[in-house]
């Protein structure tokens, strides 16, 4: 099954060269002899993984050999330390296996690689380093977009602990993040340590080891000679540590002094350890097309695995013969599970392939949507409850909404841009930080990356994260820790673990005296098409409060990610038809009352003649449509479809069915816009009647009164409507 690689017969023959040394018992036997033993585990792992490539039998060929070193990284922590690996912590994984009785390393790994659904962290969906019981939490191999989630988790765990909120990670874990030189150039990682040694700064607790394995290129491209000591070897707030692979003693001291000074300290460290890239990149990469032969071979005896073999010989803790005897005997143990991996059953179909996406159990989501703790609520509001305040503005029922869920939760923490003093931009998070104190409610750096990374973090250690976006154009900056971290963790966990968090993001257009494109944007194509992701779009107050108890009861019950896009222009709205008319304003929904299922509709209206699907900005001007359609005779229904995924099919269909004729006004784009799922949604489901659409245009959104060209405006709606009553 293993083939035989050059370094493989370099190995053999470099250990078989070394004379023998008398039989002794030396310090640390044991540990070098289990370091070897991972290592060498590892080794034969990749081996394994290229010849069942090569027979098209395997799925995935990044190695990790001549990272084997980071093996002493898990012995100098604890197995409860919770780790996000690089895509060659091969060591890493298998010797932390070691300290955790149980356990049987080769044979998951060579189901990740085989792709059997009896793999037991993603079930086959991918190969991935993870286990829950070695406190190792699945990562893909997204150039380095887990270092965010690391950050927040180093530092949600002590948020936590000063809540009181439990959670399986000890109280004086390290958080261990290892990566790749080249991924250290990453804008992601460079954010993710800027935003580790920001906290560290103010004194917030840090606990975090970077551990960059510098192998010294990047597939092809080579990183310059001496740059991560540079840019990391005297970065203030940031302790340097440095170990060579080559030197397995040492760079077990090294590793444990380095995850002990942050146990100890509480703040962050940098574990430089000097690797060597052995087999090139993958098993598809020809290194020979960019290095030159007599490199790639001067590597070979930079190996750690021989390293480890070369002081075992010169302690006398074995013979020359003995290593080798030693290592195939591990090439065998690896054959043989190999053989056996491929006989494991596989992903059988859709339906199991996608069960791990998300947990779906509305039940359960309505009923901690209506729970009532009155003295909680007697604590945030006094005595005088929100649904006793008269009609409010958007922005007011979501700021109580978010209120109601801090009082209810004890570890929701809202956080982002400008939340807390302020109280956000626009006034929706006033109040809420002098109500809930600092830990609660808190301003972060100005990061898009770093505040949701805050949120997968703080998702691990028990809390429920809320925080916003400040625009919705900003979170594009951001969009991979939601597309490739948020949204995949429980797909590639099988379920083991999840984000559970509901985003704020103020967006759409129609602001006005304040916008242009970074302040007024429509682009929600990227977050429509992530597989069991919410995206919640409220319009009116009374649903806004309601569907955000919804996408925290989601969040807290089933793990769920939730986008809230919340209406710029709509937060202090007060009227809908005539100035003064108050039509916009609502009363707040008491607990027990106001729950609004995922992917359900509000109908407004009962028309028979046409119904004008929508959101957003869309519904006020659609229901203003419709007034002065009743004017020409027609008499139209409004439908708000409030989520725009998952999209409400049966509300649509029963609406649209119920006057043959449907109007789609969408404020988004033409092209990438929600109304090309709507129409969709109609076409594939049969819908027999006549359906047509007015959009924005496929622009960005200028300054002024020039936006006002390229954006959906009522008279288009009514004109377009006229046309397809008469239809």
């Amino acid at each position: 099954m293993t083939q035989r690689e050059p370094i493989d017969e370099h190995f053999s023959a470099a250990v078989a060269a070394l004379t023998p040394r008398p039989a002794a018992t030396a310090a640390g036997a044991d540990e070098l002899l289990a370091l070897f033993d991972s290592q060498a585990g590892s080794r034969h792992l990749d081996f394994a993984a290229r010849g069942l490539g090569s027979r098209k039998q395997g799925y995935y060929s990044i190695g990790s050999s001549g990272h084997e070193s980071n093996a002493a990284v898990a012995a100098a922590l604890r197995p409860s330390d919770p780790a996000l690996l690089h895509y060659r912590s091969g060591g890493f994984f298998v010797h932390r296996a070691r300290q955790v009785p149980g356990q049987n390393p080769l044979r998951d790994v060579l189901l990740g690689v085989v792709a059997s659904a009896d793999e037991p962290i993603s079930a086959g969906r991918h190969k991935v380093f993870g286990n829950a019981e070695l406190g190792i939490i699945p990562q893909t191999s997204t150039i380095a977009s887990h270092l965010p989630r690391a950050v927040g988790l180093a530092f949600s765990l002590e948020r936590a602990a000063q809540l009181g909120v439990r959670h399986e990670w000890a109280p004086d874990s390290v958080v261990v993040c290892s990566f790749g030189d080249a991924s250290a150039n990453h804008s992601t990682a460079t954010g993710a340590i800027n935003s580790a040694l920001h906290c560290a700064h103010q004194g917030v607790p840090m606990p975090l080891l970077l551990v960059c394995e510098d192998n010294g290129i990047g597939i092809s491209v080579r990183t310059p000679q001496g740059w991560i000591e540079t840019t990391y070897g005297n970065r203030p707030g940031l302790r340097y540590f440095a170990a060579d692979g080559a030197d397995p003693v040492r760079c077990l001291e090294i590793a444990r002094e380095a995850a002990d000074w942050v146990r100890q300290h509480r703040a962050p460290a940098f574990l430089h350890l000097r690797t060597v890239r052995l087999m090139g990149h993958a098993g598809s990469d020809v290194e020979s097309g960019y290095r030159a032969r007599t490199e790639i071979v001067a590597d070979y005896d930079r190996d750690p695995l021989l390293a480890t073999a070369k002081v075992l010989v010169e302690r006398g803790v074995l013979t020359p013969d003995e290593v080798i005897s030693r290592y195939e005997a591990k090439r065998a143990e690896v054959d043989r599970i190999a053989e056996e991996a491929l006989g494991r059953r596989k992903l059988a179909n859709a339906d199991e392939v996608m069960a791990a996406i998300a947990r779906d159990r509305p039940e359960a989501v309505a009923r901690r949507a209506g729970v009532i703790d009155r003295q909680r609520r007697e604590n945030a509001f006094g005595t005088r409850p929100p649904e006793s305040e008269g009609p409010l503005t958007l922005a007011q029922a979501i700021n109580r909404s978010l209120a109601e869920e801090l009082a209810r939760d004890s570890g929701a923490v809202v956080f982002g841009e400008d939340v807390a003093r302020k109280g956000g931009v626009y006034g929706v998070t006033r109040g809420l930080r002098k109500k809930f104190g600092g830990a609660r409610v808190f301003d972060t750096l100005l990061d898009e990356q770093s505040i949701l990374g805050t949120a997968l973090g703080a998702g691990l250690a028990g809390l429920l994260p809320i925080p916003e976006i400040q625009y919705l154009a900003y979170l594009h900056n951001a969009a991979d820790q939601i597309r490739g971290e948020a949204a995949t963790l429980s797909f590639f966990s099988d379920g083991r673990y999840t984000n559970p968090m509901v985003v704020r993001i103020a967006g759409y257009g129609y602001q006005k005296g304040f916008g242009g494109h970074f302040h007024n944007d429509n682009s929600v194509a990227a977050l429509r098409d992530l597989p069991g992701v919410v995206v919640a779009s409220p319009s009116r107050p009374d649903d806004a409060a309601a569907m955000l108890r919804t996408c925290v009861a989601a969040a807290r019950e089933d793990g769920r990610v939730c986008l809230f896009l919340e209406p710029i222009a709509l937060y202090h709205t007060r009227d809908l038809h005539e100035s003064g008319d108050g039509g916009w304003l609502a009363d707040y929904p008491a607990p027990g009352e106001g729950h609004v299922p995922i992917g359900r509709a509000r109908e407004h209206g009962d028309g028979r003649d046409l119904t004008l699907v929508t959101f957003g900005n869309g519904v006020p001007m659609s229901l203003r449509v419709a007034r002065r359609l009743r004017e020409h005779g027609i008499a139209a229904r409004v439908l708000d479809l409030r989520w725009l995924a998952p999209l409400p099919v049966a509300d649509l269909l029963a609406s649209a069915r119920a006057t043959g004729r449907v109007l789609v006004v969408d404020e988004t784009r033409r092209s990438g816009g929600v109304s090309e799922p709507v129409l969709t949604a109609l076409a594939d489901n049969g819908f027999d009647g006549v359906a047509a659409r007015v959009t924005s245009e496929d622009s960005f959104i200028p300054l002024g009164d020039a936006a006002y060209h390229v954006l959906l405006d009522e008279a288009t709606i009514e004109q377009e409507a006229l046309r397809l009553a008469k239809h």
